[in-house]
């Protein structure tokens, strides 16, 4: 075939359609038609038959796809039976996770708890205590939402300078479900506490039923507002990793207090400040005092691809900046990205309308030239809240803390497409 000598440059061609948009930008990425065997000629997968149906009773991902797995850090915990598995969010899109992906913490282990076998117990400052079975709290009026669950230690590791390689290890502590379930405050009502009364200095104290308990105190306001008694999630029975068969959801909030198991749901007068709610899950600030009740996951995001995990593996041309985003406040109404280290900055485009405390998924459909990226994402959400840098973060709380640093993460993006964790000042 000959060269039509009027075509533009390939240069040219990504100039232009850069004016035109992402979609004739990914059409200059397709390959020329050519002698490809893969194409020419007949392969195994289309000379014969497949699995019939029932080799798969319940799906699973394809070999292909074998390392899209949860992974954890040995030298985080002492032990696996109080740790972390994280979420492979470099390898995942849109904003659902998978519930074979979904993150899970343990502190004593997860437990095995027959749906037969489960109760529920309301206690303390109610009218008439009850204890509820699994098919009780089925009969209840149900609702579904979606919202993200982040383990306060997420990006913990990151205080002190770019510890973690791999957006899985440094923002892993973190999943997106649909959680169906009854609201809490109708479980209340039903033991007679009286929404209309005076509710304001009342908390609840839940726990759970494994050997930790994981006691957590919550104001009142909050379990009357959003909390749910959840039991499903992404549409089917909870995991045992994630509590099944009936675990508390609270959304925007810090996943320690999501407790799993639920088996208890005490009214108190105050906060019983357990275990979790003082020598954990508290800041300890540069002059030693300790921030307490941070509840509220403040505004995060991170790019998932490129990333350490996920390199770029092409050369200059064509390229989709991805990540999630999501704030604890509300919804994320922004999302964007730098590729110098946050002196300039691109608005990217968020793929659906964010929901309420749950992520939402940017793109910056954008050009690699080869060259160097600093690559940062900075997420705004609908109270008007910024995401810090770490600097800023470090300024009002030092470096002693472990938990909620929701700073600017930095890729340094090479020229051979391999990215690296990395701190910018």
């Amino acid at each position: 075939m000959s060269k039509d000598t009027n075509a533009p440059s390939r240069r040219q061609f990504l100039t232009s359609a850069a004016a035109l948009g992402a979609g004739a930008v990914a059409a200059s990425a397709a390959r020329a038609a050519g002698p490809d065997p893969l194409i020419t000629e007949v392969q195994p997968w289309a000379s014969g038959f497949g699995d019939g149906v029932d080799v798969t009773p319940y799906g699973l991902p394809i070999r292909f796809e074998g390392d899209v797995i949860r992974r954890n850090v040995e030298w985080l915990t002492a032990d696996t039976i109080s740790s972390i598995n994280f979420t492979p969010i470099h390898a995942l899109d849109g904003t659902i996770t998978p519930t074979g992906c979904a993150f899970e913490r343990h502190h004593s282990g997860a437990i095995e708890l027959a749906k037969d076998d489960y109760r529920l117990m309301i206690n303390g400052l109610v009218d008439q205590p009850l204890v509820f079975t699994y098919e009780d709290l089925e009969r209840f009026p149900r609702e579904q939402h979606v919202y993200f669950c982040e383990c306060a230690a997420n990006t913990g590791m990151e205080w002190a300078g770019a510890q973690l390689n791999g957006a899985q290890f440094t923002h892993g502590m973190i999943h997106n479900m649909e959680y169906t379930g009854v609201p809490l405050r109708t479980l209340l009502a039903e033991a007679g506490l009286d929404a209309a009364g005076e509710l304001k200095d009342k908390w609840v104290y839940v726990e759970g039923a494994d050997a930790s308990s994981n006691g957590r105190s919550i104001p009142m306001e909050k379990a009357m507002d959003d909390v749910l008694v959840a039991f499903k999630a992404n549409g089917e029975a909870l995991r045992k990793e994630h509590g099944y068969p009936v675990r508390l959801v609270v959304p925007g909030w810090e996943g320690n207090m999501w407790v799993k198991w639920l088996r208890r749901i005490e009214v108190t007068n105050a906060a019983v400040e357990s275990r979790e709610e003082t020598s954990k899950y508290t800041d300890t600030l540069a002059d030693g005092t300790s921030r307490k009740w941070t509840w509220v996951m403040d505004a995060k995001s991170v790019v998932t691809s490129p990333s350490p995990q996920s390199p770029i593996k092409h050369g200059p041309g064509p390229l989709v900046i991805t990540g999630m985003a999501w704030s604890g406040h509300g919804k994320v109404t922004r999302v964007d990205v730098s590729k110098d280290g946050g002196m300039t900055w691109e608005t990217a485009r968020i793929a659906q309308d964010g929901a309420n405390k749950a992520l939402v998924r940017f793109y910056l459909d954008t050009t690699w030239d080869g060259e160097d990226w600093l690559l940062q994402s900075r997420a705004i959400d609908d109270t008007g809240y910024v995401q810090p840098t770490k600097a800023q973060l470090r300024e009002v709380r030092g470096e002693n803390s472990i938990y909620h640093n929701n700073c600017i993460q930095t890729w340094h993006v090479k020229a051979n497409g391999e990215a690296e964790n990395v701190e910018v000042s």
